[in-house]
């Protein structure tokens, strides 16, 4: 997908996965996640992102 906003997008985009193929296209990085039940990496603070683990669960908790 061609995203206007990549470049600005990826400036922000806290998710270290390497090699994300939706790196900047948050739509896409968005509908993924939800497709699998995740949510993306930029949900969750720094530590909780380092994780991978991109479950709702994992959110709950690294939100308290």
């Amino acid at each position: 997908m061609n995203c206007p906003n990549k470049e600005k997008n990826i400036k922000g985009c806290t998710c270290s996965y390497p090699g994300c193929s939706r790196k900047g296209t948050c739509c896409d990085c968005v509908r993924y996640h939800l497709s699998i039940k995740q949510l993306p990496g930029c949900f969750f603070s720094a530590a909780g992102e380092k994780t991978y683990d991109r479950s709702i669960e994992k959110f709950i908790q690294d939100q308290q």
